[in-house]
């Protein structure tokens, strides 16, 4: 048998190294557009900023370890320019023709650039491959730039910006959307923007980029911002056009549609990767997740259904994921409040201020853990940031989600405890215990930094309160509540608040069982509105 695998990175190396583990006599031929093939294209931003210093380390597997090892045979610049479905073969742009038996498409996705006047006056680039970094790499060494803007919020575009910042470059980040990160949502990114500022990482959100003029970027709201080089990371686009004239069907954003197996509508062509249009495993809608895990899970499942391995279906992508923005990590899966909001399903959501670790030992970081669910209790999807444990905590909700737990399951979950790595309920288990109360009528939470017509009663010390505080809150510090019930109104809504949202929801506790029957407790806090508060500075 002969496979053809058109493109040599995440899902098609994958695919072809696991197909040689299981049929040692397959011909399996690899042909890559570029001069590189499994490139670690998530770390090309750490290798801009110098973070990652070897370049030989970008590389996870050569052309010449795929045919030693593997005996797979990969031919760098091999442009597949035309399929042949009739005839079982590929021809590139160099003229060679590919017999195939199989075929697997993992072209991945090409650099969205758009048409914008003056482009040609300022020195621009994207980052896509290995090449792409060692020409801004080359021009920073040899050019020295003071100012540069990136454009585009996502995870590229943050982790460039905040490399670009590390090398000493006056860097600044525009985003046509309302926030970078579209995968979280605004309350959650809030932090994640505020630490971006901190960092002295200028924002311009709601805006984009109208042209370019020597030495300055012009933006649609008619801001100029100087810049010395431009770095592209608007998003990316199928590299689905050969795929399209060989009758393959694609859907109306130009990614491949496949079925559970990875199977395209003609008979022996599979495609997965970047360019494939996957089901969300929330809503069940097709969608585009450009991810390199789903990527690599797409091209083994392929293998095994090629070789008849007890072939499985691809069960949906989450859209797990991670980013680390300075001195703080964002994480996330599942759907966020627009996409539910898109697909029309309803949900509820809980917010809790968390600890890294046991707050008694020494080191312990805020950690803000959001989960949506639905009325059954089953997780729709969750967002964490903090400094450190973020990724864990996200991975065990991913987990959960997958094997189809509930918010119970979050509550009861039996996870490690040692003071420098967690308390005894960890923020996994607190999410999941918060989300129960309400489910139970115990407590109704609130959101926003909206308080119209409601009571705001500010529980933290006095002296704490006196600093900083809601205008026109009430303050009865906590260990007083009990005995000053009578200064609060019991025909008016009350809005409780403490530092992170334990205390207030006690507080909560004690006056809904004092005839006070239209009571809300602040989920995450006073420290998570300050977040939302700074964000719209």
């Amino acid at each position: 048998m002969k496979i053809v695998v058109v493109g040599g990175g995440a899902g098609g190396a994958s695919f072809a190294a696991r197909m040689r583990r299981l049929d040692n006599k397959t011909e399996i031929t690899i042909l890559e557009q570029t001069n590189e093939t499994s490139i670690a294209s998530c770390g090309l931003p750490y290798f801009i900023g110098g973070v990652i210093e070897e370049r030989s380390k970008m590389q996870a597997a050569s052309p010449a370890m795929m045919k030693n090892l593997f005996d797979i045979e990969v031919k760098l610049n091999s442009k597949v320019v035309k399929i042949n479905p009739q005839e079982k073969n590929v021809i590139t742009e160099k003229g060679d023709v590919y017999a195939y038996d199989k075929l697997v498409l993992a072209v991945g996705a090409k650099p969205f650039v758009p048409e914008i006047s003056g482009l040609e006056n300022m020195p621009h680039f994207v980052v896509k491959n290995l090449a792409d970094a060692d020409k801004i790499k080359s021009f920073i060494a040899d050019n020295k730039p003071s100012k540069a803007v990136v454009v585009g919020g996502g995870f590229i575009g943050v982790e460039v910006a905040e490399n670009l910042c590390h090398l000493g470059i006056k860097t600044a980040l525009v985003e046509m959307a309302s926030q970078v990160l579209m995968p979280m949502d605004e309350d959650m990114v809030a932090l994640v923007q505020n630490e971006m500022r901190a960092n002295a990482l200028k924002l311009y959100l709601k805006d984009g980029l109208q042209k370019i003029e020597k030495g300055n970027v012009v933006l649609n709201s008619g801001q100029k911002v100087e810049a010395d080089m431009l770095v592209l990371a608007i998003g990316v686009r199928p590299d689905t056009l050969v795929a399209k004239e060989a009758g393959i069907e694609l859907n109306e954003r130009g990614a491949i549609v496949t079925n559970e197996y990875m199977q395209t509508n003609i008979a022996d062509i599979y495609a997965c990767g970047d360019s494939v249009a996957v089901k969300d495993f929330v809503s069940g809608k097709k969608t585009m997740i450009a991810l390199a895990g789903p990527a690599n899970r797409q091209g083994r499942l392929i293998a095994d259904h090629i070789a008849n391995n007890s072939p499985y279906p691809y069960g949906g992508t989450q859209g797990t994921g991670v980013v680390k923005v300075f001195g703080l990590t964002a994480a996330f899966t599942g759907n966020n409040e627009k996409q539910l909001q898109a697909a029309g399903i309803k949900y509820d959501k809980m917010i809790i201020m968390g600890s890294s670790h046991a707050g008694y030992y020494p080191g312990a970081e805020n950690l803000t853990l959001k989960v949506i669910y639905n009325k059954d209790g089953k997780i729709l999807g969750a967002q964490a940031v903090g400094k450190e444990g973020v990724d864990k905590r996200i991975d065990v909700i991913a987990t959960v989600m997958r094997l189809g737990g509930t918010v119970v399951d979050l509550r009861d979950a039996e996870l490690c405890y040692a003071p420098p790595y967690s308390g005894a309920k960890d923020p996994v288990n607190i999410i999941g215990m918060a989300i129960e109360n309400v489910r139970q009528g115990l407590v109704r939470p609130w959101f926003g930094d909206e308080f119209a017509d409601m009571v705001v009663l500010d529980v933290r010390p006095r002296e704490v309160y006196e600093q900083e505080h809601i205008a026109g809150a009430i303050n009865i510090p906590a260990a007083q509540i009990r005995n000053r019930l009578a200064e609060l109104p019991k025909d008016k809504t009350i809005m409780v608040h403490c530092f992170k949202g334990y205390t207030s929801y006690v507080v909560a506790r004690v006056l809904m069982q004092n005839g006070f029957n239209d009571v809300l407790s602040y989920a995450g806090g006073w420290t998570f509105y300050k977040s939302l508060k700074n964000n719209a500075k």
